[in-house]
C-alpha cells in the first residue's frame, strides 16, 4: 500500500503522521510526505527562500521521525507550487497512492461545511480512500476502530482494510443500521389499534417486515465481518435501528472509538454532502478520525 500524507507543520498534521504509522507495515508499504512550500512561503513572507527551504526540510525531518524507522523503500518528500489541496490530489495521482491522509481541525463548523478546507477539498476530489485525522492515535492502548457496513460499499471497505496493517493490540467492531421506514418496533399508535382485524393485519405485516430486515442485515454483517482482518473478528456485529448517521456517532462515542471507517457510495453526490448523507454526518460531527472509502459508480 502507498500512503500520501499531507502535512503543514501543525500539531494535527503530525498526529496524522503518527496515525499512519500505526496502520502501515514498513516492510511492504510506501509512504510519501507532502507539503506545499507556497503555503509555507505565505507564513514566512519576510524570510528569504533559503529559510523557507530550510523550514521545509526541517518539517520533513520532524514528520519522518514519527514513522517506523525501517522501510523497505525510503520515505519520499513531495512538494508542489500549487495550493495544498490541489497539490495533494495531483501528487496522489502522480505517485499512484492507494490512500491519502490529512488532518482536519475541529468539526461541526458551518464555515467548514460551506467554505471548505484542505481536508474537505481532498475528500471531494479524491477517487481513493481518504483518512481524515482529528486526534493523535492512542499510545497506551491499541487503536479502536468501528467499521460501518453498507451493502454498496462492503467490497471496497473490505479491500481497503485488508491492505492496511493492524497491530496485535488493535480492536475492531462491525456496525450495521436498519434504516427502512418499517425498521424499529411496532409504533404505539398501531399497537393500540391492533384489536381491529384490519389494523392487526397491518401490524403483523409491519412486524414481519421489520424482523425480516433485521435478520437479513445480521446475515450481511456476518458475511462482511468474515472478510475483514483478524482484529475485527473478536466481537459479534452490532445491529442498530434508525438514522445511520446518528447511530454510528452514538456507537462511536459509547466505545470511545479512535477511527470510524465508512463507505461513500455513488449516491453521495455533492448535493447529498450538503444536505446530510451518512458519510457527511459522520465527518461533520464525529470527534474521532474517519476513513472514507469511495465506491466508484458502475456504468
Amino acid at each position: 500500500m502507498k500512503v500520501l500524507i499531507g502535512v503543514d507543520g501543525s500539531p494535527l498534521s503530525l498526529d496524522t503522521v503518527r496515525m499512519v504509522g500505526q496502520l502501515i507495515d514498513p516492510a511492504h508499504d510506501e509512504v510519501a510526505i507532502y507539503f506545499s512550500p507556497a503555503d509555507l512561503q505565505r507564513r514566512l513572507t519576510s524570510q528569504p527562500a533559503t529559510v523557507v527551504r530550510g523550514a521545509a526540510a526541517a518539517l520533513f525531518a520532524e514528520a519522518r521521525v514519527l514513522l517506523p524507522t525501517e522501510f523497505a523503500k525510503p520515505v519520499e518528500m513531495i512538494t508542489s507550487s500549487v495550493p495544498a489541496a490541489a497539490g495533494i490530489l495531483e501528487s496522489a495521482t502522480g505517485w499512484r497512492a492507494d490512500l491519502v491522509a490529512v488532518g482536519a481541525r475541529g468539526h461541526g463548523s458551518l464555515e467548514r461545511l460551506l467554505l471548505g478546507s484542505v481536508s474537505r477539498a481532498v475528500l471531494h476530489g479524491a477517487h481513493l480512500p481518504v483518512l481524515v485525522v482529528r486526534a493523535a492515535p492512542p499510545e497506551s492502548t491499541g487503536l479502536r476502530t468501528l467499521v460501518c457496513h453498507h451493502p454498496d460499499s462492503a467490497v471496497a471497505v473490505t479491500t481497503t482494510l485488508g491492505q492496511m496493517h493492524w497491530a496485535e493490540t488493535a480492536t475492531g467492531k462491525v456496525l450495521g443500521v436498519a434504516e427502512s421506514m418499517l425498521a424499529g418496533p411496532l409504533p404505539a399508535w398501531l399497537e393500540k389499534r391492533a384489536r381491529d382485524p384490519d389494523t392487526a393485519a397491518i401490524a403483523q405485516a409491519w412486524q414481519q417486515e421489520h424482523d425480516d430486515e433485521v435478520h437479513d442485515l445480521e446475515s450481511q454483517l456476518q458475511a462482511f465481518q468474515d472478510g475483514l482482518p483478524g482484529c475485527f473478528q473478536h466481537e459479534p456485529p452490532v445491529v442498530l435501528e434508525g438514522n445511520p448517521g446518528d447511530r454510528i456517532l452514538e456507537q462511536a462515542r459509547k466505545d470511545q472509538t479512535d477511527l470510524i471507517v465508512i463507505g461513500r457510495t455513488p449516491t453521495d453526490t455533492f448535493t447529498r454532502w450538503l444536505l446530510g448523507s451518512t458519510s457527511e454526518a459522520v465527518l461533520t460531527h464525529a470527534s474521532s478520525s474517519v476513513l472514507v472509502v469511495p465506491v466508484e459508480k458502475q456504468n
